[in-house]
């Protein structure tokens, strides 16, 4: 069964309804058809998941018949935000979209000394609204309920400011040999509900500089072992390692 989000204002008492994009997507993408379900979320409540029925469907619009309305149950009770260090290449919406999968619920992308990548302001907002389409795409196929939020490429002094309200900060290090995730995790005085912070940096890994100034902020610098992982791997061990330990 097929899963989509829906503004809230398209949900009515006993049916939903589906205009643009949405439309054209199940349509011609998705090729539904009349009496086929659909699951459908609001991008507002994530509290609640609905089984439809396609009843009508015409080229301004298609009307779905509620059947069930379910709690919802796919979202993870950590909130992992992964600050991610700007890669090279398409990393990452790589990183975006298997994130959205494992259930990180925000990503920021931003900018260390070592960023080989230097992005315009103009080509940010083309780049959020691309990564913003990837994250919905997963969040749809693995049957999240919730979209994760993808910010604005960031400088570290904002992420700084960031990091300040969570209950943890992770930050991955190639030159850290002792500490260790699983310690770390370990010291935490509850599991539920937390915020945690991972933080990445990118190819050229993180500075000795911006590695101190993390600490002076309450980070936790962490080894993810022996064997150094590509930027792309680092944030999904560190999120899919958490979410086992944790949940």
């Amino acid at each position: 069964m097929h899963k989509i989000f829906v503004e809230p204002e398209n949900i009515m008492l006993n049916q939903i309804e589906i205009t643009g994009e949405n439309l054209n997507h199940i349509k011609n993408v998705l090729r539904c058809q009349k009496n086929e379900k659909i699951e459908i979320a609001s991008l507002q409540d994530v509290s609640i998941t609905y089984i439809t029925c396609i009843e009508e469907i015409s080229k301004e619009k298609m009307i779905c018949r509620i059947l069930e309305r379910n709690p919802a149950e796919t979202e993870t009770r950590i909130y992992i935000h992964v600050i991610q260090g700007i890669p090279k290449a398409d990393k990452m919406e790589w990183i975006i979209e298997k994130g959205t999968e494992l259930g990180v619920k925000e990503f920021t992308p931003f900018m260390l000394k070592r960023c080989i990548v230097k992005l315009e302001p103009k080509e940010e907002e083309k780049k959020q609204i691309r990564w913003r389409k990837i994250a919905r795409a997963a969040a749809e196929q693995s049957k999240r309920n919730q979209i994760p939020i993808i910010n604005k490429p960031q400088n570290i002094e904002k992420v700084f400011q960031t990091i300040q309200n969570y209950d943890i900060v992770l930050v991955a290090y190639e030159g850290e040999k002792e500490n260790t995730l699983k310690q770390e995790l370990k010291k935490l005085d509850t599991k539920r509900n937390l915020k945690v912070a991972v933080i990445v940096g990118p190819e050229g890994g993180i500075e000795e500089i911006e590695i101190e100034k993390m600490k002076e902020m309450g980070a936790k610098i962490i080894s993810l072992g022996k064997r150094i992982l590509r930027t792309e791997t680092a944030s999904l061990v560190v999120a899919s390692n958490i979410i086992y330990e944790l949940e």
